[in-house]
């Protein structure tokens, strides 16, 4: 089974707008009083985005977004690229949303340590092209633990 490629451009767009969530989110939880509660809606909102594109990537409204009105507006890509490292980095980032979310009631400081990791991740994919979740994913493929 072949793996499907996709423009790079779209995850990036993607990762810059969870980097802009993910920052707010953080900046709310430790800036305010009430931050982690004040924040946690973010945190909620960031699982539920990272859970669409795990579970429904094709219609997750950043791509549409990416797809209707920032890929026209661009030259072609110089390349593609397999969507399963990408994929992978959510699945990741989803696990730190989770986090945050589940981790809120036991110690709410994990919503801001989650919205530390997301946007730390996001910014790093989004500004300097460097995905951490795409390389673990081919580290653990290196190593045979994803085939």
């Amino acid at each position: 089974m072949s793996a499907e490629l996709i423009d790079p451009r779209g995850p990036r767009f993607g990762a810059a707008v969870t980097s802009a969530l993910s920052l707010t989110a953080f900046g709310i939880a430790v800036s305010l009083e009430d931050g982690f509660f004040t924040a946690y809606p973010l945190i909620v909102l960031l699982a539920l985005l990272f859970s669409w594109s795990v579970f429904a990537p094709k219609t997750h409204p950043y791509g549409l977004i990416f797809r209707k009105l920032v890929r026209p507006r661009l030259a072609a890509p110089s390349e593609l690229e397999d969507s399963r490292p990408p994929q992978f980095a959510q699945k990741v980032g989803l696990g730190f949303a989770l986090l945050g979310l589940v981790g809120y009631w036991f110690a709410p400081v994990l919503v801001a340590v989650s919205a530390g990791f997301i946007f730390f991740a996001a910014f790093l994919n989004a500004f300097f092209n460097f995905c951490l979740g795409c390389q673990m994913y081919l580290g653990l493929k290196r190593f045979g633990v994803i085939r």
